[in-house]
């Protein structure tokens, strides 16, 4: 007998303990005979002012993940789902697809993971010239910039927000994230992609898609479209843009 509620699948979600936005984000897309099951790699609200300090905040995450990893596999899950941003872009495209293949390994799962869903969604759209929004200090960007350059886009411009603690990435108001998309297009630029799963971006992005008449990829949308459809589902979700409504 299957289970009853995931009676269609279970997705382990792996999110940073100090992540507010992709439980309900995920939540919201869910469809009926899916569910999402978290496990918190457990983290401090460590102050971010420095390159320094962001470089540590991926090292924590990379030392605590696969406890949380062992934690979620108890429950038996489907697939595991990596509500996590950063670290799948980190130091590149090969290092990206190391560690889906760590991953992979070490639980015998199926994996969704950022990095890839992005690169996924954006050639599934054609897009060639980015603009890209992230919620990093300057390391951080200059990894993203690395992975999507690696991968083959042109990234036109970049914009990090510079958040001063994982927490508050969570605080960011629609009205900055909307104008940073703003700041980020261009008559040159085929799509735009926001990275960092704590910013709260779904509805943002989809809205900005239909002022703008061009792909908005918010990470998480992706990330669970990528889920979603690899899974074999394909169930069309309202009101987080034209990827999951349409694609």
């Amino acid at each position: 007998m299957p289970d009853s509620l995931g009676y269609r699948a279970k997705f382990g979600v792996l999110i940073p303990s100090t992540n507010t936005s992709v439980e309900p984000e995920f939540a919201d897309m869910r469809p009926v005979g899916v569910t999402n099951h978290t496990s918190r790699i457990v983290i401090p609200d460590i102050p971010l002012k420095s390159n320094e300090d962001f470089d540590r905040l991926i090292a924590l995450i990379d030392a605590a993940q696969m406890a949380a990893v062992d934690s979620i596999m108890s429950c038996r899950p489907d697939r595991l789902v990596l509500g996590i941003s950063a670290e799948t872009f980190w130091n590149g495209l090969k290092a990206s697809r190391d560690l889906r293949k760590l991953l992979e390994k070490h639980t015998r799962l199926p994996i969704s993971m950022g990095a890839d869903s992005c690169e996924e969604v954006l050639k599934l759209f054609n897009a060639k010239r980015i603009g890209v929004v992230t919620p990093y200090w300057p390391v951080g960007d200059k990894n993203v910039r690395r992975f999507f350059e690696e991968s083959g886009f042109v990234v036109t411009k970049l914009i990090g927000l510079s958040c001063e603690s994982p927490v508050l990435i969570a605080h960011v108001s629609e009205e900055r994230l909307h104008d940073a998309i703003l700041a980020v297009n261009g008559p040159d630029v085929d799509a735009i992609v926001q990275v960092g799963t704590n910013l709260a971006c779904a509805c943002v992005a989809a809205a900005a898609e239909r002022y703008l008449k061009k792909p908005v990829i918010a990470i998480n949308t992706a990330i669970y479209w990528h889920a979603l459809r690899h899974h074999g589902f394909n169930d069309k979700m309202g009101g987080f843009g034209s990827l999951l409504e349409h694609h």
